[in-house]
Parts: C-alpha cells; sequence; structure tokens
C-alpha cells in the first residue's frame, strides 16, 4: 500500500476513483433523506447511520469478492431481445423499486393527511420498514458504484480507499441534507422527483440503454439551484412581513 501511494498514476487513480464514488453516492444521500423523513428525529438519525454503514459494508464486501462480481456481468436470460446479466437484473428490479416507493412517496406528500401522521409514530415497525428499504437500495447503488469502481482502477487498496473517503463525506452532508429536506416539503418532493429519474435511468441501464449519468447530474444540480433561491426568497418575504 505505501508503495502505491508514492506513485503519481495511484494518487490520480484515487482522486479521480474518489470524486466518481461521490457523485455515484448522490443518489444513496437523496434516498436516505427522502426515506427517514417518514420516522421520528431520534430514529431518522439511527437509521441514517445505518443505512450509510451498510453502504460502506457492501461496497466493501462486493469489492472482497471482484471474481464472483465481474460474473455479474455475462448473460443469464434473453427478454424480448435484451441479453440480460444478474446485474442488469438487479439494476431493473432497484430501478424499479425506486419509481415504485417515490411514487408512493409522492402520492403520500400529496394527500398528506392521516398517513403521514401514521408513518411518523410507527415505532419499531416504520424503523424496521425503513432500514430494510435502505438495505436494498444500498445493495443496487453499491453494486453499480462498485462495478464503475473495478473499470477505473486495477489495485484493490485503491478502490477499497476511494469507497471509504466517498462514505465518510457521505455521511456527513447526509445529516444538512436530510434536515433541509425534511424542513422544506417542495424540496422533498423535487428530491423525490429525482428518485423517479434515477430509477428510470437504473431500469434504462439495465436494458442496456445508457442515460450519460452527467445529464442527469446535470439537471438535479440545476433545479437545486432553482429551489435554493426559491427557500431564500421566501425567507426573505417571511422576514419582511414579520
Amino acid at each position: 500500500m505505501m508503495a502505491l501511494l508514492t506513485t503519481p498514476e495511484a494518487w490520480a487513480a484515487l482522486l479521480t476513483l474518489t470524486a466518481l464514488e461521490i457523485v455515484l453516492g448522490i443518489d444513496n444521500v437523496i434516498f436516505l433523506s427522502v426515506i427517514v423523513s417518514r420516522i421520528p428525529q431520534p430514529q431518522a438519525t439511527r437509521a441514517r447511520q445505518i443505512g450509510l454503514a451498510l453502504a460502506l459494508l457492501f461496497r466493501i464486501l462486493l469489492l472482497s469478492i471482484l471474481v464472483w462480481l465481474i460474473g455479474l456481468t455475462q448473460p443469464v436470460m434473453t427478454v424480448a431481445g435484451f441479453d440480460l446479466s444478474w446485474r442488469d437484473l438487479i439494476l431493473i428490479g432497484g430501478g424499479l423499486f425506486l419509481i415504485a416507493k417515490a411514487t408512493h412517496e409522492i402520492h403520500a406528500e400529496v394527500d398528506a393527511g392521516e398517513e403521514e401522521g401514521e408513518q411518523k409514530s410507527g415505532g419499531a415497525r416504520a424503523f424496521s420498514l425503513v432500514i430494510l428499504q435502505i438495505i436494498i437500495i444500498d445493495l443496487v447503488f453499491s453494486l453499480d458504484s462498485i462495478i464503475t469502481a473495478i473499470g477505473m482502477a486495477q489495485e484493490l487498496e485503491i478502490m477499497i480507499a476511494a469507497v471509504v473517503i466517498a462514505v465518510v463525506i457521505m455521511y456527513v452532508s447526509s445529516g444538512p441534507v436530510a434536515r433541509f429536506v425534511a424542513n422544506h416539503p417542495t424540496t422533498k418532493m423535487l428530491a423525490l422527483a429525482f428518485l423517479v429519474l434515477i430509477g428510470v435511468a437504473l431500469v434504462a441501464d439495465g436494458f442496456h440503454f445508457h442515460i450519460p449519468r452527467g445529464y442527469i447530474y446535470f439537471a438535479i444540480a440545476f433545479a437545486v439551484a432553482v429551489e435554493f433561491f426559491n427557500v431564500l426568497a421566501s425567507r426573505n418575504r417571511r422576514k419582511r412581513v414579520r
């Protein structure tokens, strides 16, 4: 490992892969922020910590079984002319789960009222359900993230270091993001729309139709910037009224 740190190529690979893993982790942070908003604050904090710990664990475990992971890209079945591998099936399943979950949450937000109150006071059952959903989506995002890492670096140490750094940054940023989403209903609706978009991208990837992530992240960044100014304008209006 020390020998790797003395080569500029290794540092370049580490920085590039870390940046990529952070970008890929945006999906994870958005999902966590939305899903934990349905349970009380103390449980939400614990669920977010457990979710990110699982994200790190899954990524390191997947990196440790590279041969099996690479085998996931071999076709196992054909559907409507598409040769699908286990990776494709997992991405399609995860994408459909995200779309269904985000659509359900959007419906709950629009209806508001009783359902939200029930989920907020769901206790141990609601907490367990949140953790289960986090585990499912962590597996999907981890698989996509690690297969990308394998394609960009050859040394296992560099891949693990990049993943650990990215998850630490995700952990630091997840708290403020979750609080912001919880305190601003319009932002939560925007985050749910992002999840639908990400789910569609995962399903498309599963069917070998790659949507460049740059387009998706640019759309997210643009929408976030617009929402930021909208929140700022609303805050200034409330100050003037007072």
